[in-house]
C-alpha cells in the first residue's frame, strides 16, 4: 500500500488464474447483462459473469475475515469476541467499502495512514509476543495502540484537507 503505483489501464480480468481454473471446472457464458447465476444453452448449464462477480465478492469477504483474525487476537483472547467481531466485519464490509470509495478522492494520504496502521499492528503483535516469550514484562497496551491509530488517521485526514484546500486555492487563482 505504501509504494503502490497508479492503476494500470491495460489490466485484463480474464487473465486471472482463479478465473481460468473456474472456467475449466464449469463453462462460463460471455453474454453480458444476465441477471441470473446460471443459464441453460443447448442442454448445458453455464455460469454467468454475474455468478463469478458474486464469487469474487464473497471470496474477498472470506479473505478479509481470515486476515483480520490475528488483528482481533492482538486485542482480545476471548473467542466470542474474535468470532462475533469477524461476523460483524463481514456484514458491514461491503457497505463500508462503498462509503469509503466515495470519499477516498478527498483523503489522498489515507492509504499511507492505513499502511502505517497495519505495520504498527503487526509490529505490536510481534513485540508483545516476543516480550512474553522472553519474560521481559513489556507490552504495547491497547490504549497506546488506539492513540497511534487515531493519530495516524487524524494526521492523514488533516494533511489531505490541507492539500485539497491548497489545490483549490491554486485553482481559483
Amino acid at each position: 500500500m505504501l509504494f503502490e503505483k497508479s492503476e494500470s489501464k491495460d489490466y485484463d480480468p480474464t487473465d486471472n488464474v482463479l478465473l481460468k481454473l473456474f472456467r475449466k471446472i464449469m463453462p462460463v457464458t460471455n453474454e453480458p447483462n444476465l441477471n441470473t447465476f446460471f443459464v441453460k444453452r443447448d442442454n448445458k448449464w453455464y455460469a454467468t459473469t454475474f455468478f463469478i462477480v458474486l464469487l469474487v465478492i464473497e471470496g474477498s469477504d472470506l479473505i478479509f475475515a481470515v486476515d483480520s483474525i490475528p488483528a482481533v487476537l492482538s486485542v482480545s483472547k476471548d473467542p466470542f469476541i474474535v468470532y462475533t467481531s469477524n461476523i460483524f466485519a463481514i456484514l458491514g464490509l461491503r457497505s463500508l467499502y462503498f462509503a469509503l470509495s466515495g470519499i477516498m478522492k478527498y483523503f489522498y494520504y489515507l492509504k499511507y495512514a492505513l499502511a502505517g496502521i497495519l505495520s504498527f499492528i503487526g509490529f505490536k503483535m510481534c513485540f508483545n509476543e516476543f516480550c512474553v516469550q522472553m519474560n521481559y514484562g513489556l507490552e504495547i497496551s491497547n490504549l497506546v495502540s488506539l492513540g497511534v491509530i487515531i493519530s495516524l488517521l487524524a494526521l492523514s485526514i488533516v494533511a489531505s484537507l490541507i492539500l485539497n484546500k491548497k489545490g483549490m486555492d491554486e485553482a481559483s487563482q
